[in-house]
């Protein structure tokens, strides 16, 4: 599969989330042969949202369960929104070879971390970084979450305040 599609298949998950009330961050994990898991965000809403059921994280416990011991380096995790610290680091131990996302996490994107300032076990897992696929839709998606008033999670945060800003086609790391 490629990039796009599985960048497709992310968004489609993200959109079941954002039907559902949930942050729409949409993750699958592929090898060649196609798609292994897939993901979205959960926990994100009520009145104490858990930091740990992010899309990303789903997907890695999943994965251990379809495949215990994939080729890692030939997995390619796909998601909408880019991965946080603890996410990254996991897609790291985990051994994932390429992470794609469609859109920037101003506040909390970790892909840009210098891996060789945490010791040696992270920079030698390092993982092929493509950004900004489909980030269009995932920024419609993620300005539909942050306008929607009923949605209370990370509202008045610097990643609202990024999102709401933007004009649609507008990409402001150009």
């Amino acid at each position: 599969m490629t990039d796009d599609e599985l960048m497709q298949a992310a968004l489609a998950e993200a959109r079941g989330a954002l039907a559902r009330g949930e942050f729409p961050v949409g993750c699958v994990i592929a090898d060649r042969s196609g798609i292994l898991v897939r993901a979205a965000r959960r926990g994100s809403t009520g009145p104490s949202p858990s930091e740990l059921a992010h899309a990303e994280m789903i997907a890695l416990k999943r994965l251990e369960l379809v495949a215990p011991q994939p080729e890692a380096q030939d997995l390619t995790l796909a998601v909408t929104l880019e991965p946080c610290l603890m996410c990254y680091g996991a897609i790291l131990l985990a051994g994932i070879g390429k992470i794609v996302y469609a859109y920037e996490d101003a506040m909390g994107g970790a892909t840009g971390c210098p891996l060789e300032r945490l010791g040696p076990l992270y920079p030698a897992r390092r993982a092929r970084i493509v950004a900004g696929l489909r980030r269009g839709e995932a920024l419609a998606l993620f300005q539909a979450f942050f306008a929607d008033p009923a949605t209370g999670y990370w509202q008045e945060s610097l990643l609202a305040r990024y999102t709401l800003a933007q004009q649609p086609g507008q990409d402001p790391r150009s």
